[in-house]
This record gives structure tokens, C-alpha cells and sequence, in this order.
């Protein structure tokens, strides 16, 4: 907790260092000319959740429960990765909490969870690569390639090393540490996570299930392209839809690097002025482009977060 709080003072100081530098008036002008997409962009940011939601459900497998339970908690789960410092790893603990009290085992959430967040991973790399693809039919100047390759390199060993790692059984890593507890807490339960590792293989197993979430969270991907067009048609920056897909690829990519600092402030924003160079977008429009996402990931955040909370008090007062 203290790290997220550090980073989100470093990282909000530098927000502030990088608007302040670029323009306060211009990127506020920027901002307000593109503010009445932001009712647009929040509606495709809840159509993401919405098949990120199948996606999940599919990856725990079932009947129950149903799919607007699922996308009712991945509202919650992502608010709770994109505004507290969590280093995006609460938001997946509150959705296992939350589909064990939805009556999922509590193995099978553990593990559902995991191929989910797995297949999300997996499908943002493809997502960024098919972005690299796009950029270089562009013809571009290919200065930037050295440092993309190696970035790509590294993601595919960090990537292939997690799916390794839970092959060869990092979930029964977990088991034998909650284990060690229940000895000194005897008040803890196992069963909460008695046999994860069998059931993250056994999920794995299904390959028809794996293609239909792989290629669901693929669709949500890429609907972020349609969001990135419109902010930057809006603030009146000629692009094309090819140029909106690779910004959108690579500068979520970069997002997602910054995993461990809440919100990925300044990085979000730091990416964008990279890779809108490639296409003369100023640093400025770039900043704001940063800045209506953050917008309507506050508008759809703070009213999940609202939502958590409120459940867990309801949850506490009948208890």
C-alpha cells in the first residue's frame, strides 16, 4: 500500500510536470472540444467490460452464475485495478471474493480467474503485435523497430514464462503457503483453495472454451480503436482508422507495462506522446487523448467502486 501511494505521488507529479510543460490552456481546449465523445467512449468502454464478462464466465465454465452477475463484478474488478493502488492485482482477489459468494468454489474461481487473466494477456500481446503489423505496412520510419522488438521479446518470454510456470504448478505454490498458514491461523480455511492446480488444467483442457474467450477479449481489444478514432476526430487530429489501431495496440501496451504503478499514471500518458509521434500528433493532443480515457474511466470507476462497496455493506448488516 505505501509503494501505491509513492507511485501515485510520483506519477501524478508527473502528469501535472507533463501538462504543465506541453500547455495547461492547450491541452485544456483539447480536452473540452473532445468532452461530448466522452458519453460515446463510455458506452464501448461498458461493451468491453460486457464481453470481457463472457469471456470470464466461459474461462470458469458453468451455468451459474449468470452473465450480468459476471459483468456486474468485472465492473467492479476493473474499477478497483484502474483506481486504487493495487498494481491491477486486486481488482482479480475482489472477483474471486465476489464469485465465491455467488456460490462459484472457491478453486474453481481461483482458477477461472487465472485463465481469464491469462487469455487477457495472451490476446493483448496478439493485439499489440497485429498493431506492430499494421505499422510496418504503413511504412514509418523504422527508428522506433530496435526498441519495439526487444519489448516484444521481452513480453513473449515474461508470457510464455507465467503459462510455464502454471503448467509446471504455481497454483499449487499457493496451496502449500495457504497450508503453512492454516497451521499458524487454524481459524483459516483450505478449502478455498484446495486444488486450484487441478482445476486451472482441467479448464485448460477445454480448447473450445479457450477460443471463444480468446477471441472475445480479442473483439474487446480491439473495439478500443473505434474510442481512440473518436477522441482524436473530435479534438480535430486528421487520422485514419489503421493509425487509430496502432495507437490504441501499442499505447495500451505500454499502459499495461506500467502494471505496478496505479492507473499507470504517466506512463498511459508518456505512451501515447510516443507513439502519437509516429503520425504527427502532438504532444499536447496526446496528453489529452490520455485524458479523456481517464475520464471515462473515472465516470464508469467511481460508481463501481460505489457499487462494491455498497454490496459489502449490504453484506455486512445481514451478517
Amino acid at each position: 500500500m505505501k509503494f501505491g501511494l509513492f507511485a501515485i505521488g510520483v506519477g501524478g507529479a508527473i502528469v501535472i510536470g507533463l501538462v504543465a510543460w506541453f500547455g495547461v490552456q492547450s491541452i485544456g481546449a483539447e480536452v473540452l472540444r473532445a468532452a461530448w465523445v466522452i458519453p460515446l467512449t463510455t458506452a464501448l468502454l461498458f461493451v468491453q467490460l460486457y464481453l470481457s464478462a463472457m469471456a470470464w464466465r466461459i474461462a470458469v465454465g458453468g451455468k451459474q452464475p449468470r452473465v450480468i452477475s459476471y459483468f456486474h463484478i468485472r465492473w467492479i474488478r476493473e474499477a478497483v485495478n484502474s483506481l486504487l493502488p493495487v498494481a491491477q492485482l486486486g481488482g482479480n482477489l475482489v472477483g474471486i471474493r465476489l464469485l465465491v459468494l455467488r456460490g462459484v468454489p472457491g478453486p474453481l474461481a481461483g482458477a477461472g480467474t487465472t485463465l481469464d487473466l491469462t487469455v487477457e494477456v495472451v490476446t493483448q500481446f496478439l493485439f499489440t503485435l497485429a498493431g506492430v503489423g499494421v505499422l510496418v505496412s504503413m511504412g514509418v520510419d523504422r527508428a522506433w523497430a530496435p526498441w519495439v522488438e526487444w519489448a516484444l521479446v521481452i513480453a513473449a518470454l515474461a508470457l510464455g514464462g507465467f503459462i510455464v510456470a502454471q503448467r509446471a504448478g504455481l497454483l499449487r505454490l499457493v496451496e502449500w503457503l495457504a497450508a503453512r498458514l492454516t497451521r499458524m491461523f487454524p481459524a483459516l480455511s483450505l478449502e478455498a483453495v484446495r486444488g486450484l492446480h487441478a482445476e486451472l488444467m482441467r479448464l485448460q483442457r477445454d480448447r473450445a472454451a479457450l477460443l471463444q474467450a480468446t477471441a472475445l477479449h480479442l473483439v474487446a481489444w480491439t473495439i478500443g480503436t473505434a474510442e481512440t478514432w473518436l477522441v482524436l476526430t473530435a479534438m480535430a487530429q486528421p487520422i485514419t482508422l489503421r493509425q487509430a489501431f496502432v495507437i490504441e495496440s501499442l499505447g495500451m501496451a505500454i499502459r499495461s507495462a506500467g502494471f505496478a504503478v496505479p492507473a499507470a499514471l504517466a506512463v498511459q500518458e508518456a505512451g501515447f506522446i510516443v507513439v502519437g509521434g509516429l503520425f504527427a500528433v502532438p504532444p499536447d493532443t496526446a496528453i489529452a487523448l490520455s485524458m479523456v480515457k481517464r475520464a471515462r474511466e473515472l465516470v464508469v470507476g467511481v460508481p463501481g467502486l460505489v457499487a462494491w462497496q455498497w454490496s459489502e455493506g449490504r453484506r455486512l448488516l445481514r451478517g
